[in-house]
């Protein structure tokens, strides 16, 4: 029987927060499950606001922006407002995309990019609530030869440092052009990987990877921890190897979390470039699977 001193004893712990109820302290880790908005572009673009309440309805907690560059803002929205819209959702920003910015529109460069305006994006990504800020892409003008990839592999270290300075991690996403060898067989990739990992991390690409031969699973032993963000998209099985469903295609996704520890995994984004019909039946199709066997 419970005396009125043993009572008010658990009641003033309880007040404290010292004593916390057993079940409180089984509940289950929600799983972070996120998704690249690229693969919702069009929507977010017209209504960002219903598109993120339909996706966090299909089960996602987190994104991946891919608006920013060129705007300075995150789908028509200041940082602040963004991170808000997402708050109300139940939704994290993790990560987002930006560019080298070589390449100019109009002729004139590109604002809130790697070499035009860095500072800007960091401090914007910072009040957003982003953790890692990604190169997301070489445009064929900004790719050239391996001596320009050197310089490319310059201009990441130089960006990583000043995302290091606000607290963020820079990362760069690969395509299967890095995995083309060049003169000598030497990989632009490789070049890409002799960056400073303090300063420029890996976001891993799963289904270019795939396309270009290379095996994921042998990159992660070759450099354990230098890919804390992946991007898990599938590759049917046709000639083309186009973009699938998560788990429609050939990929072994089960093979390669397996080694999410050796990876350094983080966060994951679910993405697929292009749908057969609407992309939220797509990516609902998509986050069927990784429920099932992903989780």
């Amino acid at each position: 029987m419970t005396s009125r001193r043993d009572f008010l004893t658990s009641a003033a712990l309880l007040a404290t927060g010292t004593l916390v109820a057993p079940s409180l302290l089984a509940a289950p880790k929600k799983r972070t499950i996120g998704i690249q908005l690229y693969t919702v572009r069009d929507a977010m673009a017209k209504d960002p606001a219903g598109t993120l309440a339909q996706l966090a309805k299909i089960g996602y907690n987190s994104v991946e922006g891919a608006s920013y560059t060129g705007s300075q803002q995150f789908y028509g929205l200041t940082p602040k407002a963004f991170a808000a819209l997402l708050k109300q959702n139940g939704m994290i920003i993790p990560s987002s995309h930006y560019r080298l910015g070589e390449e100019q529109e109009n002729g004139a460069p590109v604002r809130g990019t790697m070499l035009h305006e860095w500072d800007r994006a960091v401090d914007d990504a910072a009040a957003a609530g982003v953790k890692y800020m990604v190169c997301a892409y070489l445009s064929e003008a900004e790719r050239g030869g391996l001596d320009h990839y050197k310089y490319v592999a310059d201009q990441l270290n130089k960006a990583g440092e000043r995302c290091r300075k606000s607290g963020l991690q820079l990362c760069y996403h690969n395509h299967d052009f890095e995995f083309q060898a060049q003169d000598g067989g030497q990989l632009p990739y490789d070049l890409l990987l002799a960056t400073d990992p303090k300063l420029v991390q890996m976001e891993l690409d799963l289904y270019w990877v795939s396309k270009a031969g290379r095996d994921p699973i042998a990159l992660f032993k070759q450099h354990p921890g230098r890919f804390p963000l992946w991007h898990v998209k599938d590759m049917d099985r046709t000639e083309k190897k186009f973009f699938t469903e998560v788990g429609n295609g050939s990929i072994d996704f089960k093979r390669i979390f397996a080694q999410a520890k050796l990876a350094g995994l983080k966060y994951f984004f679910v993405e697929q470039d292009s749908t057969p019909g609407s992309p939220f039946e797509s990516v609902s199709k998509s986050m069927a699977y990784i429920k099932k066997n992903l989780s």
